[in-house]
């Protein structure tokens, strides 16, 4: 009989799977045309560098304009917004994680050095990270972050520069927090609100995350990932779950992410989107990355929570070793995760 996972281990799984989903799905960011990332990049199993030009890439309909010095955030990216095909992550290497991500890692770091979440702190980092050239070699920055510093550069107070979530890119950083209070709900879901609330504003983005951490939780405490989401689902416990899953889960992601729901960024899809995967690849973590990275559109918000989700549904040695190697920069929570570890290991050999 194999033995049950740790919550160490379904930790380290749902970190490693957080990272790994963005970086795997990263070169085939926005990409609505499944043709032309197959012709592009064929089957993505591994990491890869972007490619430029990007034949879908709309980043030149997108601008900003820092009314300040508080506002400037674009600094040495700045002269590629507004020119057609560029790739949206184009400096970032293969095993790179996109800004989304970046900031994850920040937030990882800051609950390493503080021992517990300080909201003050990471706001500090948060700015630093826009502010200071060179902190990121990212060209695309979020929506939610361009209004967010355009807010702080009229003055507003930082408790009210926030803008109303509207996106999943806002769902991943609340992760690193849900793990690192696996073992207190009440706590987890308090501090990872409060996180979203920085940048995100909202019932639609609040639910959302609700949801993510109502199935999350029980899953690192050792509930079986699958039967999670569909006593969820049952119950009907929120509005992202008004799908189909028993009939969806019979046909092939294509005949859902595009007809049914669009594999676009906007939360009424992509939170069914990322739902409907997680059931469906629950016990299969590297096909159900794989097969996010290639429906394209915002797979890289929905791979990092997809990851997460069956990462600690299966622990970290389900993940590829080449997967885990591979990432630029290992999610730093994984030392407090390894600390766990060895101390319930010394305590149960004592």
């Amino acid at each position: 009989m194999t033995a049950p996972l740790s919550v160490s281990s379904r930790a380290r799984g749902a970190l490693y799977g957080l990272a790994i989903g963005d970086a795997l799905a990263m070169p085939a960011h926005w990409y609505y045309n499944r043709s032309s990332l197959r012709n592009d990049y064929g089957l993505i199993d591994r990491f890869l560098a972007p490619k430029n030009p990007h034949p879908e890439s709309i980043l030149w309909r997108s601008s900003y304009e820092p009314l300040n010095e508080k506002g400037e955030i674009l600094h040495d990216q700045a002269i590629y917004w507004g020119q057609r095909g560029i790739h949206y992550h184009q400096f970032l290497e293969a095993g790179g994680n996109t800004l989304t991500l970046q900031l994850a890692i920040r937030l990882q770091q800051s609950l390493l050095e503080k021992g517990s979440y300080d909201f003050e702190d990471y706001t500090r980092r948060y700015l630093d990270f826009f502010a200071t050239p060179g902190r990121h070699r990212d060209t695309y920055v979020e929506e939610s972050h361009r209004e967010f510093f355009l807010n702080y550069a009229r003055g507003r107070k930082l408790a009210r520069c926030a803008v109303e979530g509207k996106h999943i890119g806002g769902l991943p950083g609340i992760i690193p927090i849900a793990l690192r209070y696996a073992d207190e709900p009440v706590t987890a879901c308090r501090h990872a609100l409060q996180h979203l609330s920085l940048t995100h504003r909202g019932n639609d983005i609040a639910g959302a995350a609700g949801l993510i951490l109502d199935i999350l939780l029980p899953v690192l405490a050792g509930a079986d990932l699958f039967e999670v989401i569909r006593d969820r689902h049952a119950r009907q416990t929120s509005a992202y779950l008004g799908f189909p899953l028993g009939k969806w889960l019979t046909e092939p992601d294509e005949n859902i992410i595009g007809p049914h729901l669009s594999p676009a960024c906007y939360l009424a899809d992509s939170v069914p989107a990322t739902i409907y995967l997680a059931a469906k690849y629950h016990d299969a973590p590297r096909e159900g990355l794989i097969a996010n990275t290639m429906l394209g559109g915002d797979n890289v918000h929905r791979g990092a929570i997809l990851g997460a989700l069956i990462g600690a549904a299966n622990g970290e040695e389900a993940w590829p070793i080449e997967w885990r190697e591979g990432l630029l920069v290992p999610p730093p929570l994984l030392e407090h995760f390894n600390e766990v570890a060895e101390l319930s290991d010394s305590t149960q050999s004592a």
